[in-house]
């Protein structure tokens, strides 16, 4: 064979091995590479999964927190009604036992009185006979004034006795009259308690609104809430946008304001400032329509539309988880049945409802508590003096000057405190108790101090030895002061100071 074929075949088998190894090599580092990729989608998908799960994960609890949270409302709700059916359930035993000394006492009187009838009578009786022995002397007409005089005498004590009966039978008539009329009164207004929220959501349909709403460095949602006056906060909910702000009409305009945005997907300085002015003015709408349907619900006529806006805004204020402007129709209802059952004009009863809390939605314009703007405002629309009055008096800050003013102040209690209408958290209302309490306790006499009534009363003992009669009135008056400045809570609280002396002997 020929050295330099030979030398040819070895080059070209040594070649053919070379390129298959550097094949193989290519290959391996190919399906290294191909591996690491598809573990690397592996891991992705991995974390994409892990955070879909988180999410749902979070949306469970959130879910299972809200669900222990309403049952807590409910297990409140039923500890308050066995309060207060406790509560009525004492009153009737301190009814009845009252009663019961108040039959011993009448029992007593009435024997004694028996027994000084009887000593009368026999003494009577006795002057009548030494009476009848002399008739043969007296002429018709001496006879006649002196039966008279007889009658008329023997008839003053019965008429005495009758006229009490009658008086306090009247009295106690008045006393279940007006007890029914409120109670029907409050059968007939049964409306269900709102729910307040403090921040509204705006959903979002993905995750990357979130950064156009953001904006480069800020910029966008910065705009938005120099704007607004609200607070954003984005990473809050997964989905969603949390919008915070103290004033609920303000916080409603930037919701729409947002959902515009939102909506149109193209979010710049210039956009945000139209969708502001366009969710103002559609939240200026709105309140003028909810406040035109509270007035024809109620078949007003006369209120100015300026008025009518301001009912509007308090659709979107609460006290205590009830709603202002379905309170003040509430209050208007109430009103109105009051006024018919005593005779008053129920539209003028019916008006002072409807506009006792206005000066809940008046911000700068007046100054003073929102009773005494209230009523200053609608003086100033022309208002019937007997409501404006109503207005002003129903927080007891000036005097009544018409019946109109005492029913608004039942209304708006009856309103306020019915079971359900003014939901308290357990903690905030134990600490409102605690805290009522340590007001009157700090003052010099007080011995023991009880807040009643869930707290809309509270009754304090002062030492006799120490503190005189008008010392005990300003107390009262001090605590009274004290707990409008410290404290916050619904309807109102009576302050009770008893000072009294008490003398036991015991006989062996």
């Amino acid at each position: 064979m020929d050295p330099n074929t030979l030398i040819f075949g070895v080059l070209g088998v040594a070649l053919g091995i070379l390129a298959s190894w550097i094949f193989t090599v290519r290959y391996r580092a190919k399906v290294r590479a191909e591996a690491s990729r598809i573990i690397e989608i592996a891991h992705k998908e991995a974390s994409v999964d892990r955070k879909q799960q988180l999410a749902e994960a979070d949306l469970d609890i959130r879910k299972q927190r809200q669900d222990l949270e309403q049952d807590i409302e409910r297990l409140k709700s039923g500890l308050y009604e066995r309060e207060h059916a406790l509560e009525a359930q004492e009153s009737s035993l301190k009814r009845a036992g009252a009663d019961l000394e108040s039959l011993k006492a009448s029992l007593s009187k009435r024997e004694t009185t028996f027994e000084a009838e009887s000593d009368v009578m026999n003494a009577a009786a006795s002057e009548y006979r030494q009476k009848l022995e002399d008739l043969s002397k007296l002429d018709t007409a001496e006879l006649r004034d002196q039966l008279e005089e007889e009658l008329r005498r023997e008839c003053e004590l019965e008429l005495q006795d009758l006229r009490k009966e009658l008086l306090s039978a009247s009295e106690q008539e008045v006393q279940r009259e007006a007890k029914q009329i409120i109670l029907t009164t409050m059968q007939r207004i049964a409306s269900k308690p709102d729910a307040s929220n403090s921040a509204s959501t705006v959903e979002l349909p993905n995750d990357e609104m979130k950064g156009r709403i953001i904006g480069k460095e800020g910029r966008n949602i910065k705009a938005f809430e120099a704007l607004t006056g609200v607070t954003l906060m984005i990473d809050e909910l997964p989905g969603s946008v949390l919008i915070s702000c103290f004033d609920p009409v303000r916080r409603e305009a930037a919701r729409v304001a947002l959902e515009i945005l939102v909506k149109d997907g193209r979010i710049h300085p210039t956009s945000i400032e139209e969708s502001i002015q366009s969710g103002q003015k559609e939240i200026e709408n709105l309140v003028y329509q909810y406040g035109e349907s509270a007035v024809q619900t109620l078949n007003l006529t006369g209120i100015p539309d300026d008025i009518l806006s301001l009912l509007g805004k308090l659709k979107y204020r609460y006290s205590f988880n009830q709603n202002t402007l379905e309170h003040s129709i509430e209050c208007a209802y109430i009103c109105s049945m009051l006024a018919s059952e005593l005779g008053l004009d129920p539209n003028l009863a019916k008006r002072a409802g409807l506009l006792h809390d206005i000066g809940k939605a008046v911000e700068h314009e007046y100054e003073g508590s929102h009773a005494t703007m209230g009523a200053k405002m609608i003086r100033d629309y022309g208002e019937n003096e007997a409501v404006a009055n109503a207005v002003e008096a129903h927080h007891k800050e000036v005097d009544p000057t018409s019946l109109y003013a005492p029913l608004l102040m039942i209304a708006d209690s009856v309103s306020a405190t019915r079971p359900g209408a003014r939901v308290e958290s357990l903690d905030a209302y134990v600490k409102r108790l605690e805290r009522l309490e340590s007001i009157a306790r700090d003052i010099d006499g007080v011995t023991e101090v009880y807040a009643i009534q869930a707290g809309r009363e509270i009754r304090v003992m002062v030492e006799p030895d120490k503190v005189e009669e008008l010392d005990a009135q300003r107390i009262a008056r001090k605590i009274r002061n004290r707990i409008e400045e410290e404290l916050q809570y619904p309807s109102t609280i009576k302050v009770t100071v008893i000072r009294e002396q008490r003398f036991t002997e015991t006989a062996t």
